[in-house]
């Protein structure tokens, strides 16, 4: 070995040592935020939402009380929702028309080829002219009436359907909102990663270039590097899907970056069933559904009732005919029976007795599904909470480890692999305790949902 080189490596040995203590220290710095995480704090004390247009290539960010909103209010399934419901109240307003009276007008002018004439004289003149205004009253139409009650229960369905849906559509924002957290936490541990494995190379390198290392230890944290840049691109990467997954479903112009940690503080009670099954909305709807097919399914009897409707005219005839004086008015009353129709009743009343069964099993699916995610949201919160304590400690003595590793490899007690080994193992204790966060973040809106707490 060169002399001279072996004294700028023994000079440089330190200085790469403190370098990769440095870069395990920073680590060690921003363990504590998995290891010993605190409370999050509630939406309203995050800062407020940007207001301007994020600069272009990077995603603007919003608190989670912003990314709620924009999903309850732009997102394209409550959109649809809401359009569904005004088409509810449009369909309401045309079969009410049926059963109000009818006014309408009506004019015509008649030119023939010459006067109609007979014995007794003109029987009809070369030029006509007619007018006439007409009235419809229906007295008595029992389904016509029972139409407009059903399609007033189908614009309570259709009010329900699109609270649910807003409330489907802000459960999938929140948790891309929480994807976004757990991904950041993702990347920051594989960049820790990749900085420690970037010091060990270039010591490794140093060491072998001033003929005191080996080309095993140098390949060996190469590789390491490597994979621990891959790691990080991947991460990224993930980040930026999750990023754009809250914009799109929040329908914004662009990505969208999260910004707090939002607090989920599930209150359970000894009823929480019985307050769920009222509180949620999926529930709503279905119960709605259900009692309008049963109404529906109840009026069938309507269908077999007559329709009596009063018609009211007055006309103007120029010039009069022996039939039809000049001026003058008439009242018809035309009562219609059905007698029979080629079974068309006795089907309709079978389709809408289905229907009614049908949302009834609906119904019973639904209630079920309630006290599933009840039960299982509890039991999921008190298990992930234990698996986070569990991963917590697992990341902490990791950390721990890979410190005694460098220093008793500093001190020639250990060799490269055992760091390296340490390492890898410090950092998959890292992303578990990540992905256990993630998971008790996950569990606890599941379970807010499964109350109808949230949103």
């Amino acid at each position: 070995m060169n002399p001279g080189t072996g004294g700028l490596v023994a000079s440089s040995f330190p200085r790469l040592v403190e370098a990769l203590g440095a870069c395990l220290v920073a680590a060690l710095a921003a363990g504590p935020a998995l290891a010993q995480a605190q409370p999050p704090q509630p939406p309203s004390a995050a800062p407020a939402p940007a207001t301007g247009t994020a600069p272009r290539g990077q995603p603007e960010r919003v608190n989670f009380a912003e990314a709620v909103r924009r999903a309850s209010v732009q997102a394209t399934p409550t959109v649809v929702a809401a359009e569904e419901l005004r088409r509810a109240a449009a369909l309401l307003g045309e079969v009410r028309s049926a059963a109000l009276p009818l006014l309408s007008g009506q004019a015509s002018y008649t030119r023939l080829d010459g006067d109609r004439r007979s014995s007794s004289g003109v029987v009809a003149t070369r030029d006509q002219e007619s007018a006439a205004a007409i009235l419809q009253l229906p007295l008595v139409a029992p389904s016509r009436w029972t139409s407009w009650a059903h399609a007033s229960e189908q614009v309570g369905v259709a009010r329900a359907s699109e609270a649910d849906v807003r409330r489907q559509t802000v459960l999938s924002a929140a948790r891309a909102y929480l994807a976004i957290l757990a991904q950041k936490r993702v990347v920051g541990v594989s960049r820790s990663a990749r900085d420690i494995a970037k010091v060990r190379f270039e010591f490794a390198h140093a060491r072998r270039s001033g003929g005191i290392g080996n080309a095993v230890d140098e390949f060996r944290s190469e590789q390491q590097l490597a994979t621990s840049e891959v790691q990080l691109a991947n991460g990224e990467l993930g980040l930026t899907r999750a990023q754009e997954a809250l914009g799109v479903l929040t329908s914004s112009q662009g990505p969208l970056d999260a910004v707090e940690e939002p607090a989920f503080e599930p209150v359970g009670t000894p009823d929480a069933l019985a307050a769920a099954e009222a509180r949620r909305l999926d529930v709503r709807v279905a119960q709605a559904r259900l009692d309008a097919a049963a109404h529906v399914a109840r009026d069938s009897w309507a269908d077999w009732l007559p329709t009596l409707v009063a018609t009211g005219q007055v006309f103007y005839q120029h010039p009069a005919t022996l039939l039809t004086p000049q001026t003058g008015w008439q009242v018809q009353f035309v009562l219609s029976l059905p007698v029979y129709e080629g079974g068309l009743r006795g089907a309709q009343r079978q389709e809408r007795d289905a229907l009614a069964r049908e949302a009834s099993a609906s119904l019973d699916g639904t209630l079920r599904q309630v006290r599933s995610d009840v039960r299982l949201g509890l039991e999921a919160v008190a298990r992930q909470e234990a698996a986070l304590t569990s991963a917590r400690l697992a990341a902490e003595r990791g950390r721990a480890v890979l410190q005694l590793s460098i220093e008793s490899y500093r001190a020639g007690a250990t060799n490269d692999l055992d760091v390296s080994t340490a390492q890898q193992q410090s950092r998959d204790a890292d992303l578990s305790a990540v992905i256990a966060e993630d998971a008790v973040r996950q569990a606890r809106l599941d379970l807010l949902a499964g109350l109808g707490q949230f949103p």
